[in-house]
């Protein structure tokens, strides 16, 4: 779950919320200067789908003693974040056999670029376990789609690498775009794939008005001139001592329409 403040209170996006939102940056990404990715539809759906794991704990999320709000997806003990992203590819792989390799390699690579569950031993070892099977799952589906003449070219490992690193862009900026902007301070997000190399993106917060972000981009990733996202969070207007609680508020009538508007610099 991901966390907005605003006056009005706390908004809460979900885990398959915001890899909706990551789905929305998908179709319309790629230019002269970013260039395209393949297959589109399944790349697309990878970005949609890159967090379903959450979606059975988004149903009953947990609550925080210490803030009195859900668990952001950042502060769950190391076992809870396995035992969701170990479900993960089975999830997915029915729709598709390479949105299920690209969901498990987003969930590889998170635990490969972030490594605080190393400082423990007990952490390290479930960590571990999760990665080796992970990545026999990976060999193992990369070997299948291989032998598929439609998927064989997209199983190359540079085209791989660029669609896996594509979904974790999406992810990032979805990040950004879900949990509150302020006035002043850029976002940056580095090593975004180009047509000859990399980059990195600039986000910076221009207007808000009610729920609408106007959000400048540069240098400009997207197809269009101007690019137009909505997405959803429910408001809770308290701090919660009692899970229950918490759980029927945010059931109740609550949600919100979020947009954001993408223009270049």
């Amino acid at each position: 779950m991901l966390h907005r403040f605003t006056k009005q209170g706390l908004i809460c996006i979900t885990q398959p919320n915001h890899a909706w939102l990551s789905s929305q940056l998908a179709q319309v990404w790629g230019n002269e200067d970013f260039g395209d990715f393949a297959p589109k539809k399944e790349v697309c759906l990878g970005a949609e789908l890159h967090d379903i794991g959450w979606l059975f704990w988004e149903q009953a999320p947990t609550l925080n003693p210490k803030t009195g709000y859900p668990h952001k997806f950042m502060e769950l003990p190391t076992r809870e974040h396995i035992n969701i992203w170990s479900g993960a590819r089975q999830l997915a792989l029915p729709l598709s056999r390479y949105v299920g390799l690209l969901v498990s390699l987003h969930g590889t690579g998170l635990y490969e670029r972030f490594t605080s569950w190393q400082n423990s031993a007990t952490s390290s070892q479930i960590v571990q376990q999760f990665l080796e099977g992970e990545y026999a799952f990976q060999e193992q589906m990369i070997a299948f789609l291989k032998n598929d003449q439609y998927y064989a070219p997209h199983t190359k490992p540079e085209v791989i690498q660029r669609n896996r690193k594509l979904i974790a862009i999406w992810d990032a900026l979805s990040i950004i775009l879900c949990q509150e902007l302020t006035n002043g301070n850029d976002a940056h997000v580095s090593h975004v794939p180009t047509i000859d190399g990399e980059t990195t993106i600039k986000l910076t917060l221009k207007e808000v008005k009610d729920n609408h972000y106007q959000v400048t981009v540069s240098p400009w990733p997207f197809k269009y001139s101007q690019v137009e996202v909505v997405y959803e969070g429910r408001l809770l207007q308290e701090t919660f001592s009692d899970e229950k609680a918490m759980r029927e508020a945010l059931m109740s009538d609550c949600a919100v329409t979020l947009s954001t508007t993408l223009q270049p610099d």
